[in-house]
């Protein structure tokens, strides 16, 4: 792991000799401006004291909506300092480091109420280095969380039963108390044998009995077949819903699925934005943002919660569902986030050899974690895998079940931590690499999150080099027709995720870039998009308002995360004894639209039958609703889980050479045959004083999409 830290702070000495939309103030700016940073998306610049956190982020396109102009009565420009040492970026944030709140936002609060955290933008100035939280609820364009539920049939067995009874009425010649007569009435006419009850319950017992006359509905909960059941919740005559609510708290994104645990039907689904991200936009530094805080931890364990917590109110709005009525609950996650969501230290993950506090199943009452659901809920959350194989792998692996094929299945999670695992019926290898966060939009000059108006999809001429491309929320591609006037209502504001890997692709195969990943200059003689910036070249994608580029750093740091992705998936490809995969999955919100055919090109997989290689959503997700309507799936995982042998990539001699063949385009020494059959790679083009050699061979017309 050293050589890819080596690598990316080798090439972040690059980013200063170019003028990005990222870094636009930065050059215009000195070192003694403060530095301010803008989350979620990221950018950053220094500005001079005394600016407007609202001219700061105009500057670096960051969309914070001012609808009165600057006036402060509109509100819709609200922001949140972030306070503490933020390692990563060594910004020290402080409230200390903006103006306190002057005469125009102490009347906004008087007459329409400012939260104690938020400032507004417009209002607020610049004194110092600063953090700054743009939160989602203010952002009308707020990132688009493409994390669905899979359709799929999944048997019912859940761990919660609702049981109708009617209860005997106290008689004086038999002494027995209500919840006795209870319990004997669920076992008589139910089986429920050795009855436990939940504590708050018990004072509740005789009045919700006298309010049914004699006739409950008991909800009963038992996990495994060997635990004793548990009375969860009571309620008068006759109850005929009760629902749970499968989550996946992802480092960037949460998704949630409602479910009624009788019928099984998803109600309602729904995802935010992490509200971690403040704290830091990988997990290494949100486990960095602890270590370097007193109250670190405690601050990201209470900012996910209440993301659920606002999340649960999201899906029972939209299913017009009563959260009282949700009684189990299935979480999966990788460790950070499943460790802070907790309540645990994540630190000793942060370092060797990456110790899980707990890697097994685990069963909390929800009340106890802060989780605003009925009383008696129950939480199970997934049993992780290795210290950087988490949760949210298990519930993948359970969706897609490598264990359950004749054929050797890959199986990739692709985020700011890719996870890896492949295998089998006969074997199941698993790992994690450190891709970081530059598929996300962070890291890219003109990245940013799916969201309306970002561009997803990227298409090059390779004789004109010009390009056409779609964005998120506008049916059409640019070069149709009406595009500018349909556009018109988002914006064209930056390039998420699965456009980042079309873009660089497609660079490659229209000459653009080297195998090496170079911008090759001579390509100006041909074209206006290429653009020189001091030593190096970036390609125009969009001329307007914002400029949209691609530098030489972005395809650098595109090459870095593809590589260590690579090597990790060959490191576990060599264990398994395989030369060739015979099925690919792409997991998580980002790998379901990434285009098979251009991941493969830019070589962040390995060379496979294109019909093979599938998007399958959020297997994550996936997973935990199959745990959470079928406890068999439970036992199944968690057994599952014991067998698979974790590869720790940081170990292995072989990572570095793997990781250095992987920088190239494809590879440099890996045959790509499949792809070869529905792509023309361009030939060989070596920059900078290397040698043509491998080329030849005539380009054929591509195949495009």
């Amino acid at each position: 792991m050293q050589f890819v830290k080596n690598c990316v702070q080798g090439e972040s000495k690059m980013r200063y000799d170019e003028t990005s939309g990222n870094e636009l103030a930065m050059a215009e700016g000195t070192q003694k401006d403060p530095l301010v940073l803008f989350m979620p998306s990221g950018k950053r610049g220094r500005f001079p004291v005394g600016t407007s956190v609202l001219e700061a982020a105009r500057k670096l396109g960051v969309y914070v909506e001012s609808v009165c102009g600057g006036r402060a009565t509109c509100g819709r420009c609200q922001v949140e300092v972030q306070e503490g040492n933020f390692a990563k970026h060594k910004i020290v944030s402080s409230n200390d480091h903006i103006t306190p709140r002057g005469p125009k936002e102490e009347r906004y609060d008087r007459v329409r109420g400012l939260p104690e955290a938020r400032r507004l933008s417009c209002s607020a100035q610049i004194l110092g280095d600063l953090v700054i939280d743009v939160p989602q609820d203010t952002v009308i364009n707020a990132q688009v969380v493409r994390k669905a539920a899979v359709d799929r049939h999944i048997e019912r067995n859940p761990a919660v039963q609702l049981c109708y009874v009617e209860v005997e009425e106290p008689d004086m010649h038999k002494p027995l108390g209500d919840l006795d007569r209870l319990k004997l009435a669920l076992e008589k006419e139910w089986g429920w044998k050795d009855l436990l009850i939940a504590p708050h319950l018990i004072p509740q017992v005789q009045s919700i009995l006298r309010k049914g006359n004699w006739a409950v509905t008991a909800a009963i909960h038992r996990d495994m077949d060997s635990s004793r059941p548990f009375i969860i919740g009571l309620w008068p005559d006759l109850k005929n819903e009760a629902y749970g609510v499968a989550c996946d708290i992802g480092s960037t994104t949460i998704a949630m699925h409602l479910v009624s645990l009788l019928s099984g039907r998803i109600v309602a689904s729904s995802g935010t934005s992490n509200p971690q991200i403040r704290f830091g936009e990988d997990l290494m530094s949100r486990v960095s943002y602890v270590m370097m805080n007193p109250d670190g931890r405690e601050a990201m364990t209470k900012a996910v919660r209440e993301a659920v917590n606002g999340l649960i109110g999201k899906v029972c709005e939209e299913g017009e569902v009563n959260r009282d009525d949700i009684l189990d609950m299935v979480f999966v996650a990788n460790p950070i986030m499943h460790h802070l969501f907790l309540g645990i230290d994540p630190t000793e993950l942060g370092q060797a050899p990456f110790a899980l506090a707990v890697s097994g199943a685990l069963q909390y009452w929800a009340h106890d974690i802060d989780i605003e659901v009925n009383r008696g809920a129950r939480v199970y959350l997934l049993p992780c895998i290795a210290g950087h194989v988490g949760a949210d792998a298990a519930g993948a692996t359970l969706s897609e079940g490598p264990y359950r094929q004749d054929k050797m299945m890959l199986l990739v999670d692709v985020g700011t931590n890719a996870e890896i695992v492949l295998g089998n019926r006969e074997r199941v290898v698993a790992a994690s690499s450190p891709t970081g966060p530059a598929f996300e939009g962070a890291e890219i000059s003109c990245g940013q999150r799916a969201a309306p108006g970002a561009i997803e999809r990227v298409r090059i001429d390779p004789v004109t080099l010009e390009p056409r491309y779609r964005v998120i929320g506008v049916d059409k591609w640019s070069d149709e027709e009406g595009f500018e006037e349909a556009a018109a209502a988002v914006g064209v504001t930056g390039i998420c995720g699965s456009a980042i890997i079309e873009v660089v692709a497609e660079m490659y195969l229209s000459g653009i870039i080297s195998e090496d990943g170079v911008i090759d200059g001579a390509m100006a003689e041909r074209s206006p998009r290429i653009i020189q910036n001091g030593r190096t070249y970036s390609y125009l994608l969009r001329d307007g308002e914002p400029r949209i580029t691609v530098t030489q750093n972005d395809v650098r740091a595109i090459q870095l995360a593809k590589a260590a992705l690579y090597a990790g998936i060959k490191l576990l490809m060599e264990k398994q004894g395989i030369d060739k995969v015979d099925a690919i999955r792409f997991a998580g919100a980002f790998g379901s639209f990434i285009d098979p055919k251009y991941a493969m090109v830019l070589g962040l997989i390995p060379d496979c039958n294109l019909e093979d290689v599938k998007a399958v959503g959020n297997a994550a997700g996936t997973g935990a609703l199959m745990a959470l309507l079928n406890r068999g799936h439970r036992r199944e995982i968690e057994q599952v889980v014991r067998k698979i042998e974790k590869i720790e990539t940081a170990l292995e001699e072989k990572f570095q050479q793997h990781f250095v063949n992987a920088m190239a385009m494809p590879n440099k020494v890996e045959p790509f045959p499949e792809l070869a059959k529905v792509v023309q790679l361009p030939e060989r083009k070596v920059l900078g004083g290397g040698s043509d050699e491998g080329g030849g061979g005539r380009r054929r017309r591509r195949e495009r999409g």
